[in-house]
């Protein structure tokens, strides 16, 4: 893929993020619209993007590639648990739980659609729901511990009702069995999925624009944090894929959504928990932010 062209697809994904800080600024998005188009993304475009995205004739290729990303996103999931063990050991519990969150779970889903759909259509969506499928079961049970310090019985029960969750189900029934949905049903979802992409941006960018940016810049955890999830991780990513032989979308879509900036829920958890929200919001506002750069960057490796 020539970069420019990724370079138009991310600038194009930040402009709308711009659109979005500029309407909160407005007040034309405020607190409460901003939550509930949060909603309407986990609740009903997303799922309907997922579900639209699963509308391939089976191929055995394909059901392959499924496995390759299923078992990538395990490990990335597994192997960033260890790595926030190792690399913020001499921090306090509360900065040390935030830096290890946001070091296993990044924001693959909210802007990482968006870049897969902008990059690969709805290819690069079919292949990056399974790993965000993953991410959920993960966050929902690894992430509540990271915070709660106790294991969650709930967790899985609450990932698996997840409406994303249940779309990549439905999809891969779909798949499987090459079951085509009536015209005006995948039209509909269709059309209702495409209003994804630029609702996740302009939410993300109301978010930012509630940031105070002139006491955030400080401590050096949030660089450090920012650096291992924006830059290092991405990078061993592609090495690492590369040297096994990764090709294509599939690789492409794997080095994506590793490329992402911290997960927005980070915030969430924290505040959820009794943990340190603050920082959290911080490291999150501010990785978003350095993946401006960031992204067209690592995708440009590409």
């Amino acid at each position: 893929m020539e970069s420019n062209i990724v370079l138009n697809q991310v600038i194009i994904l930040f402009l709308i993020m711009g659109i979005g800080f500029a309407a909160k600024k407005k007040e034309i998005i405020n607190e409460a619209a901003g939550k509930k188009l949060s909603e309407l993304l986990l609740m009903i475009t997303t799922p309907a993007m997922i579900v639209s995205s699963f509308q391939f004739k089976y191929s055995k290729e394909m059901l392959i590639n499924v496995l390759l990303v299923l078992g990538f996103a395990i490990a990335a999931h597994v192997l960033s648990l260890f790595l926030g063990k190792m690399l913020y050991r001499k921090y306090p519990d509360n900065t040390k739980n935030v830096l290890k969150f946001i070091t296993i779970f990044s924001n693959c889903g909210f802007m990482g659609f968006p870049l897969l759909e902008s990059l690969y259509g709805k290819t690069g969506v079919f292949y990056g729901s399974i790993y965000v499928a993953t991410y959920n079961l993960f966050v929902w049970t690894v992430g509540v511990m990271i915070f709660s310090g106790k294991r969650d019985a709930d967790g899985i029960k609450r990932a698996m009702v997840n409406p994303g969750i249940i779309a990549v189900f439905v999809g891969m029934i779909l798949f499987i069995f090459s079951l085509k949905l009536p015209f005006p049903v995948a039209k509909a979802l269709d059309m209702v999925g495409s209003m994804t992409s630029p609702l996740a941006m302009l939410v993300i960018g109301s978010i930012l624009a509630g940031v105070n940016f002139k006491s955030f810049l400080s401590g050096f955890p949030l660089y450090y944090g920012t650096a291992v999830r924006n830059v290092f991780l991405p990078l061993m990513t592609f090495t690492a894929l590369k040297f096994m032989g990764f090709t294509g979308v599939v690789f492409g879509v794997c080095v994506a959504v590793m490329a992402m900036p911290a997960g927005a829920n980070a915030a969430i958890f924290a505040e959820m928990y009794d943990g340190d929200s603050l920082f959290a919001s911080k490291v999150v506002a501010f990785s978003t932010l350095f993946s401006i750069v960031t992204i067209p960057l690592i995708m440009m490796l590409l």
